[in-house]
């Protein structure tokens, strides 16, 4: 028959091994911590290095826009660089919404929010003819500088490891050192 003494000595073993785990864990933490802030100025460095270089290659797109009108962009050493449409705009005047219950009525409710306002993602689905029935006009995109590296997964891991830096005050603490 299990007595309490009995449980009571199983839940001591059982509070040593977490104890130990909590003790190993703690650890890891620590040798983590350490590792990051040891490589914390490389990386940051580099990372300064890099967004100048970018900046770079930036005002090096903009001063030749001629290298870049078929294709737009162009793959360079694993970097697509060049021109990028950016999304246009649709815009509004006070009677569009009178004008979509006039000449859409069927459609009112999807593309009128209940605060009088056109919905511009419902707006997006009309025809150029429709918009100028309600009195919109579309406001084409205009060609913008597009920079993306195409290994977007060292930014992720870079962009991660400054946020727990600053989550955790690492980066003060590596300034104040």
């Amino acid at each position: 028959m299990t007595t309490l003494t009995d449980i009571e000595r199983t839940a001591k073993h059982y509070a040593n091994k977490r104890q130990i785990l909590r003790e190993r864990l703690d650890a890891y933490e620590d040798e983590l911590r350490k590792i990051k802030l040891r490589h914390y100025k490389g990386i940051r460095a580099a990372q300064i290095a890099a967004s100048q270089a970018e900046d770079r290659l930036h005002i090096a797109i903009e001063s030749a826009p001629e290298l870049f009108q078929k294709p737009k962009t162009h793959n360079l050493n694993g970097i697509r660089c060049g021109y990028q449409r950016s999304k246009g705009k649709i815009e509004t005047t006070a009677k569009t919404c009178d004008l979509i219950r006039k000449h859409l009525p069927d459609q009112a409710d999807v593309l009128i929010k209940s605060t009088e306002a056109p919905i511009s993602k419902a707006l997006d689905q009309l025809s150029a003819a429709e918009l100028k029935k309600i009195g919109a006009k579309v406001i084409p995109g205009k060609d913008r500088i597009h920079i993306k590296a195409t290994d977007s997964d060292l930014d992720k891991l870079v962009d991660a490891l400054m946020k727990e830096a600053r989550e955790q005050g690492e980066l003060q603490e590596t300034a104040n050192a």
